[in-house]
């Protein structure tokens, strides 16, 4: 456990052992974009029929399944992170007893991250396989879509931790609702870029959600290009920067 890479492990294992018990959770963290899938995009698809992409013509239900995915991705990480690191800082004080061995601040963080990562992964890896059951894949490059959501979970997994490190009170978890279900509806979830007004556009493109679901839909309907890149690094980019502030803000919370 000295290995740098492996000191946050008994912290992930912890969480895996107590979800173990909860495993029927799944089930809630996928039937929601299910549920989605068959209303808005087989049911509302039936009389969209297809929507411009990149140029050319995709179904409905395509264009959806890769917003559903990519928002599986965010639940999943938003939810334990939020939440569920609440209880285990604020109610279960589980860090505080973490600290008392070896384990550094560091290694705490990593490990939930790792386990909140774990979560909205494992949500869209679920949901890949009902999207593909339905026939809402169109290319062989869908496969990378997993490592995507991934990074689309270490993104909302960061975000989640730093927003939690303010949150007084359960109460305050509404802001956070103000913030997650307008990106959920209005980041080409369900709707593409054009039909917003000009000057909505950049505000859609600078949310995180947006840039996963781009990327997503992307690998699904094969129309990659070099913008795809530039999604890639700001995830990137996103998800490095608030898990160092995430970190400095926890170190001067237990430590100050």
């Amino acid at each position: 456990m000295r290995v740098l890479g492996l000191r946050p492990l008994p912290v992930f294992e912890r969480n895996a052992v107590s979800f173990r018990h909860q495993w029927w959770v799944l089930l809630s963290g996928v039937a929601e974009p299910i549920f989605y899938l068959l209303g808005m995009g087989l049911g509302l698809g039936g009389l969209v029929g297809e929507v411009e992409l990149e140029g050319q013509l995709v179904s409905y239900p395509v264009f959806v399944a890769a917003g559903l995915m990519a928002s599986s991705a965010m639940n999943g990480a938003i939810f334990e992170s939020t939440f569920n690191f609440f209880f285990k800082m604020k109610e279960a004080r589980c860090f505080d007893a973490m600290l008392y061995t070896s384990l550094r601040m560091r290694d705490v963080l990593v490990g939930e991250v790792a386990w909140s990562v774990a979560r909205g992964g494992l949500y869209s890896a679920m949901f890949l396989v009902i999207a593909l059951g339905f026939g809402t894949i169109e290319s062989w490059w869908a496969v990378l879509s997993l490592p995507a959501a991934i990074l689309i979970a270490i993104v909302f997994s960061s975000l989640g931790t730093y927003f939690t490190t303010f949150v007084r009170a359960w109460a305050d978890f509404d802001l956070m609702q103000l913030a997650i279900l307008p990106m959920f509806m209005c980041s080409t979830t369900f709707f593409p870029l054009s039909v917003y007004p000009g000057w909505a556009h950049p505000i859609v493109q600078a949310t995180p959600l947006y840039n996963g679901v781009a990327l997503i839909r992307d690998l699904h309907t094969g129309l990659l290009g070099w913008h795809d890149v530039g999604h890639v690094v700001y995830l990137l980019v996103m998800g490095v920067v608030f898990a160092w502030l995430t970190i400095r803000r926890m170190s001067n919370l237990f430590f100050a």
